[in-house]
C-alpha cells in the first residue's frame, strides 16, 4: 500500500511541473507583460516609457524563458519564468502587481472565510444526498421515487443565481432571518454563514442525489445483491450495509475529489453575499487585472485538483483490497 502511494505521489511530480510551463505559457506569451502593464496602466494616453518603467519596478523587464544576455545559469535563472514561476513550486506567490501586497499572506488569512462556508456545505450536503438518494433508491419505482426523481430534474434545472437572490430576497430581507451579505470573526461570523451555507445546499442537492441515486441502484442489481436477498435479508439492511459499502468507490470519487476545492470556497456565493474569502479574492483580482494573483490561483487550483485526485486514489485503497495489494 505504501509503495501504491509513493508511486501515485510521484505520478503527480510531472503534472505539476507541466502546468508551471503552461500557466507561464499562458501569462508570459498569450498575455505578455506589455499587454499587463496597459490593463493596469489604462489602455489610453499609456506611453511606451511608462510601460517600461512598470516592467521594471515589477520584473517582468527580463526575457521570457531564455536571457542570451547572459552567461551561464543566469540565462535561465534571470528570466521572468524563473522569477515568477518557478518560486510558485515552493508557493512562494510573491506581491500582486496592482498594490503590492504579499499574495501568499492573503491566500492564508483567506482561506478560513472560505472554510468556514464551504466545509458545512459539503459535510451536511453530502449526508443529505446519500440518505435521500438511499431513500429513492430503496423506494425505487414508486411515487416518492418518481417525484423525487422530478425534483430534482427541477432543483438542478434552475440556476444557482436564482437560488442566491430569491433566498437573499425572502430569508433576508422579507423574513429578516439572516444578513443578506457581510462577514465578521470569530463566533459572529456564524449569523453570516447560515444563508449561504443552506443556499448553497439546495441549489446542488437535485445533481447530489440524482448521481448517488443512480450508484445506488447500479448496485443493487448486481448478483451478491440478489444473493443477499436470496439468504432473507431484508431490502433495508441490503441496501444499507451491503450496497452502500460496495458503492464507495464512485461516491469517494465524487466526494473526496472536491476536498481541495473547499479551499477556494464558492466564486458566485462570495461574491454575492461579501464574503471576504479565496473565492472573491480571485473575482477581484480578475476586475483590477492583476495578473500575478490570477496566476497565483489558477496554480493553487490545479495543484489542489491533483491533491483531491491523490486523496481519491488513496481512498480507494480504505475500500477496495484489490487496490491496496495491487
Amino acid at each position: 500500500m505504501l509503495t501504491y502511494i509513493i508511486r501515485r505521489i510521484l505520478y503527480a511530480v510531472p503534472i505539476i511541473l507541466g502546468v508551471n510551463i503552461l500557466t507561464a505559457v499562458l501569462f508570459f506569451y498569450v498575455n505578455t507583460p506589455d499587454d499587463m502593464a496597459r490593463k493596469i496602466l489604462g489602455e489610453k494616453n499609456v506611453t511606451p516609457a511608462a510601460i517600461e518603467n512598470w516592467k521594471r519596478d515589477h520584473g517582468y523587464n527580463l526575457p521570457a524563458f531564455l536571457n542570451a544576455g547572459e552567461k551561464g545559469t543566469a540565462k535561465l535563472t534571470q528570466t521572468v519564468f524563473f522569477q515568477k514561476s518557478v518560486p510558485l513550486l515552493w508557493f512562494d506567490f510573491g506581491r500582486s502587481d496592482r498594490n503590492n501586497i504579499d499574495i501568499g499572506n492573503e491566500i492564508r488569512h483567506r482561506m478560513w472565510p472560505s472554510l468556514a462556508i464551504s466545509v458545512p456545505m459539503f459535510v451536511i450536503g453530502v449526508v443529505i444526498d446519500l440518505f435521500l438518494a438511499m431513500m429513492l433508491a430503496y423506494y425505487r419505482g414508486t411515487y416518492l421515487d418518481l417525484w423525487g426523481l422530478f425534483l430534482g430534474v427541477a432543483m438542478m434545472s434552475v440556476s444557482t443565481l436564482f437560488y442566491i437572490i430569491g433566498g437573499q430576497y425572502f430569508l433576508g430581507k422579507v423574513l429578516k432571518l439572516f444578513p443578506v451579505s457581510g462577514y465578521d470573526t470569530g463566533l459572529y461570523s456564524a449569523k453570516f454563514i447560515i444563508l449561504p451555507v443552506v443556499i448553497g445546499i439546495i441549489s446542488t442537492v437535485g445533481s447530489g442525489v440524482r448521481f448517488y441515486r443512480t450508484v445506488f441502484l447500479e448496485e443493487i442489481n448486481k448478483d451478491y445483491i440478489r444473493t443477499a436477498r436470496a439468504k432473507g435479508l431484508s431490502e433495508g439492511k441490503v441496501l444499507f450495509k451491503h450496497a452502500l459499502k460496495n458503492a464507495m468507490i464512485p461516491v469517494l470519487t465524487n466526494v473526496v475529489v472536491s476536498i481541495p476545492f473547499l479551499f477556494y470556497g464558492s466564486l458566485i456565493m462570495e461574491t454575492f453575499f461579501a464574503i471576504p474569502g479565496l473565492g472573491n479574492f480571485t473575482i477581484e483580482a480578475i476586475q483590477a487585472q492583476d495578473f500575478a494573483i490570477v496566476r497565483s490561483m489558477v496554480y493553487l487550483g490545479s495543484i489542489l485538483y491533483i491533491v483531491g485526485l491523490i486523496l481519491t486514489d488513496i481512498s480507494y485503497t480504505l475500500v477496495d483490497p484489490r487496490v491496496r495489494f495491487e
